[in-house]
């Protein structure tokens, strides 16, 4: 039995971590050692292995990156969040996270993305959460057994969203405080963030932030509201200033891709002290649907290019969730390693496929693991070869339709005003477009044209 699998070990880890931050650049590489000789999974050694490597090129980006972290958060910050995210999120909750899976025979993922509420103080055009009900709300008692259960299964780490999630700051507040061994991972559109707010969340020490923006303030402004772009840099400042970390969530759409591309946005973003960016491609669902605002084909190409040059120079974590399947081994939905539960309680694959088989407010956590749609995403994952194509949705939506038939899922949107089919349909022209342009890359780089899954020997039902 090694040390991270008892009781007591885990405390002494929690006691050596909370060492590690109260002097970090003089600790840390001692500690990454350690991980890379004695952490129970080979990927958490090679992790600690790059941390290594990172340390040792102080003249590098993540060095200066991981420098301001260390200097820049608070104490009770910088503390908490090693804990758990390093600790009780990966090194320990992820072990456990298997020995559930033996029990369950199902996925147990490592995050789980809720929201409190589908309220929200702004009307973005486009936004995916746009066509909910904008009346629900999980209530606190619901959100903390969810914490609870997850807890029990390994899973310590919550992405919450909505809405606008601020709305319901006071209970994000004492969700926090009642699960201190967790992370709550915030997305906001950041015009409610309050001094009183951050200085009470740098208390708990265990929230982290994303706060929305569209690139430059015209184009942001263009999207969110008149003003919107200036009160997002106001809420950097006020995380900033109680020693938070917080990051940036860009929507790129075929209007503002070269925009949240450009040098100028990711250094203003580095010079606000964002220390992470989060890039969605725009999906046409929810509110003002619009097949002419998702990026090109060539646009999706291009951005991905930018981040990987980013990656070699700026001192900014960036990830782009569609472009990154090859990192991710393809979709992570449905369970894999992460699902959605709306403020209705419908447990949703992600926020961006509206299908449901149940609902969390009638099944313990476990069970909703079980749900027959999550089994028919995990039945087909990853859903191609080419991993440059990794999403149902957009990349395989025949196969999104498969899946919603298969398991008798119902829409979760207000208006369901157009079928699986239909709405499968309508994506197959870009998805085609899409595919003949990634499974060219993917031959490019990796000297072999991908095999995908399907039916045809190509994988190209119902493009």
């Amino acid at each position: 039995m090694n040390l991270a699998e008892t009781h007591l070990g885990q405390q002494v880890l929690q006691r050596v971590v909370g060492m590690v931050m109260r002097n970090p650049e003089e600790n840390l590489p001692r500690m990454a050692g350690w991980v890379a000789d004695h952490a129970p999974l080979e990927s958490h050694r090679e992790i600690a292995r790059k941390v290594q490597r990172f340390l040792a090129d102080k003249d590098g980006n993540w060095y200066r990156l991981g420098m301001r972290l260390l200097t820049e958060t608070g104490p009770v910050v910088r503390e908490r969040t090693a804990v758990n995210f390093f600790l009780n999120c990966s090194l320990l909750g992820i072990p456990r996270q298997r020995e559930a899976e033996k029990r369950l025979g199902v996925k147990v993922p490592w995050a789980i993305l809720m929201d409190p509420t589908e309220k929200c103080n702004l009307r973005c055009t486009g936004c995916w959460a746009g066509d909910y009900q904008l009346r629900h709300e999980l209530s606190l008692e619901t959100m903390d057994r969810i914490c609870r259960e997850a807890g029990e299964l390994g899973i310590n780490f919550f992405v919450i969203s909505g809405g606008e999630p601020m709305v319901r700051q006071d209970d994000l507040l004492e969700l926090a405080r009642r699960h201190p061994e967790q992370m709550f991972h915030i997305y906001t559109n950041g015009t409610l963030i309050t001094r009183e707010f951050a200085r009470r969340a740098a208390e708990r020490g265990n929230m982290v932030f994303a706060l929305s923006i569209e690139g430059l303030e015209e184009t942001t402004d263009a999207r969110r509201g008149k003003g919107v772009f200036r009160k997002v840099l106001d809420a950097m400042d006020t995380l900033r200033s109680e020693g938070l970390i917080y990051g940036f969530s860009a929507t790129y759409t075929r209007k503002n891709t070269e925009e949240v591309a450009s040098d100028a946005f990711i250094d203003l973003m580095v010079d606000r002290g964002a220390a992470f960016g989060w890039y969605f491609t725009y999906i046409p669902i929810g509110r003002d649907v619009d097949l002419e605002l998702m990026a090109t084909p060539e646009q999706r190409a291009y951005m991905f290019d930018r981040i990987r040059e980013f990656r070699r120079t700026k001192p900014i974590f960036l990830v782009d969730f569609w472009n990154d399947g090859e990192a991710a081994v393809g979709c992570i939905a449905g369970g894999r390693k992460y699902f959605h539960i709306n403020a209705a309680g419908e447990v949703e694959p992600c926020a961006f496929a509206h299908y449901a088989t149940c609902n969390i407010h009638d099944v313990s956590l476990a069970e909703a693991l079980q749900n027959p749609l999550f089994k028919a995403y995990q039945r087909r994952q990853p859903f191609s070869e080419n991993l440059r194509r990794p999403c149902p949705i957009i990349d395989h939506p025949q196969m999104l339709r498969d899946m919603v038939w298969e398991s008798g899922a119902h829409p979760t949107q207000l208006t369901a005003d157009e079928t699986v089919d239909q709405f499968a349909a309508k994506l197959a022209g870009y998805a085609s477009e899409w595919g003949a342009l990634a499974d060219r890359i993917w031959e490019e780089e990796h000297g072999k044209e991908p095999v995908l899954a399907g039916l045809d020997g190509r994988g190209r039902t119902g493009h």
